[in-house]
């Protein structure tokens, strides 16, 4: 097996472990998220505060946004920054092809 082949696997397995193990691990913890620790650390902090910006859709709709419509601007984010990513390595592969191409070709034309 190549090396680079082993290290795939060992890094997929480590992905399924990092997603599998936590809630088995930490049963009974608490996965909350930051916006909600940060709040909460606020109002620990500062009892008076007030929060000086409102999000934008929040205040288009009048009211707190779904918690379903949230999740879905959540995935669409996602999935846009995956794109960019996956656009970009798959740039790198290609521009490493054609540098070589073009060295063969360099070194089939200096032969000739």
């Amino acid at each position: 097996m190549k090396k680079d082949t082993k290290i795939a696997i060992v890094l997929i397995v480590l992905a399924i472990l990092i997603v599998v193990l936590p809630p088995f691990v930490l049963k009974g913890a608490e996965f909350g998220g930051s916006d909600d620790a940060g709040s909460q650390k606020i109002e620990e902090i500062a009892g008076d505060y007030e929060p000086w910006f409102t999000p934008v859709f929040e205040t288009a709709l009048n009211g707190e946004i779904p918690g379903e419509i949230e999740s879905l601007l959540f995935c669409v984010q996602t999935a846009i920054g995956v794109g960019i990513i996956a656009f970009l390595m798959g740039r790198m592969v290609e521009r490493k092809k054609w540098s070589r191409e073009e060295e063969t070709e360099q070194k089939a034309g200096q032969s000739a």
